[in-house]
Parts: C-alpha cells; sequence; structure tokens
C-alpha cells in the first residue's frame, strides 16, 4: 500500500535521479513499462528506454543548478499527489510549479506519472 513514507523516498529518489550523471537510478523509480506524461494532453512517453531518452533530452546534466520543493497533498490507495516547485538557474531562468499525479507500486517504483506543469506568464484562462 502506497503511504506518504512512500511517496517521500520516491520523491528524493527522483530529485538524486534528476541530479545524477546518468539515467541508470531511473530503474529504481520507474517501472520497465512506466507512462510518463509531461503534461495533461501531450501523448505519455511510455516504457523506461523512452523515459530515460526524454530524462537526457530535457536536462542539462548533473551540474545543472535547481531546486525543488515539493509537498504531499494526497495519498489514496497506490495514487499519491504532489505539489512541486522547481527553480533553474542562478541566477533564475525558469521556475514552474506542478501537480505530480502518480501511482506507485508495492516496491515503490512508479508505473503512471502526469505533471500539471505552470509557469510565469503562462495564460490562466481559456482565449480564441
Amino acid at each position: 500500500m502506497t503511504d506518504r513514507a512512500m511517496v517521500r523516498r520516491w520523491l528524493a529518489a527522483y530529485e538524486a535521479a534528476w541530479r545524477a550523471s546518468s539515467t541508470e537510478s531511473l530503474l529504481q523509480i520507474f517501472t520497465d513499462d512506466a507512462s510518463y506524461r509531461q503534461s495533461p494532453y501531450q501523448e505519455p512517453v511510455v516504457g523506461l528506454d523512452a523515459i530515460r531518452q526524454m530524462w537526457d533530452d530535457e536536462r542539462d546534466g548533473p551540474d545543472e543548478i535547481f531546486t525543488i520543493a515539493t509537498d504531499i497533498l494526497a495519498v489514496d490507495g497506490p495514487t499519491a499527489v504532489v505539489r512541486a516547485e522547481v527553480r533553474y538557474g542562478n541566477p533564475l531562468r525558469q521556475e514552474y510549479r506542478d501537480l505530480w499525479i502518480m501511482q506507485l507500486g508495492g516496491d515503490g517504483r512508479c508505473h503512471w506519472f502526469e505533471e500539471w506543469p505552470y509557469w510565469p506568464g503562462q495564460p490562466r484562462a481559456a482565449r480564441d
């Protein structure tokens, strides 16, 4: 059963994986067939190899300067909802406030992950 302690461990492992020089540690946090949706309207990246490639394409590498703060909002069965605030660069070049929705298995690895990212200047309402 997923609980807050499991989610906290997963969040720490996620941050450590993002800071790592390779993507090998993703095996510890995602299942081989995991689905990773970078926003609610994007098609998911499916499978550990595809997630590794996406991470390699998205991050600057192990020396990338960023901070991350997370707050677990809810845990229900295998599903957890987390609010994350991520700030890149010094000086700041980009920041996000995100909702992460994830489903963890009994081994603590994620098999379904979805982000709802927001950043300064992003429209709050639909426009014609």
